[in-house]
């Protein structure tokens, strides 16, 4: 029997994979969770042997849920799930230790599969997954990224920098960096580029 936690913020979606998911033949959903807190305390308590992780999570995303749990709990195997195909949320999954990644416009046969795929020591990628795009590496430092990131949330260089204990010149630098990096015109375009690749 394969136990599954699944995670998912909205709550209809995560109704939707808990009555998917039960009714398939040697699997069992244990629990389930809303953010990405609380989905590593259930793991904690659960031990399933899969997770069903989405990405975009409120308080802590799924990238980062993924990262603790491989480390905490390294017995445990995770299927990322996303409505987005961005190649660069994929790179930033597989290497925080998730075994599979998934859209949500799997059919219910997709999903269930690459649980037990999974499960079964495999990796699976969602097909409908741009393969030429997938090796696409992020231009920017991991510093760049974190202040672009902090901007992307409407912070201000001044609010960055008190965030980071960092010189507001520094900040100031690395956000000019990363704009030129991305070949982006202004701070907004380089944020828009960026997520729309899956780097932040």
């Amino acid at each position: 029997m394969i136990k599954v936690l699944v995670v998912e913020d909205h709550a209809v979606v995560r109704s939707g994979l808990v009555a998917l998911l039960s009714g398939e033949l040697g699997m069992q959903v244990v629990g389930q969770a809303a953010d990405g807190e609380a989905a590593l305390a259930e793991a904690e308590r659960l031990r399933p042997d899969v997770i069903l992780l989405d990405i975009d999570l409120p308080v802590m995303d799924g990238i980062a849920v993924a990262a603790v749990l491989a480390e905490q709990l390294p017995d445990c195997r995770i299927v990322m799930l996303t409505a987005l195909d961005r190649p660069g949320h994929l790179v930033r999954a597989l290497g925080a230790g998730a075994s599979g990644y998934l859209l949500k416009s799997a059919t219910s046969a997709e999903t269930a599969d690459a649980i037990r795929r999974v499960a079964a020591g495999g990796r699976v990628i969602d097909p409908r997954m741009r393969d030429d795009r997938a090796d696409e590496v992020s231009p920017l430092t991991e510093r760049e990224t974190e202040v672009l990131r902090l901007a992307s949330s409407g912070a201000h260089a001044r609010e960055i920098a008190a965030e980071l204990f960092l010189s507001l010149g520094t900040v100031r630098n690395r956000l000019s960096s990363a704009v030129g990096k991305l070949h982006a015109r202004t701070l907004v375009d380089a944020v828009r580029i960026a997520e729309g690749h899956g780097w932040l």
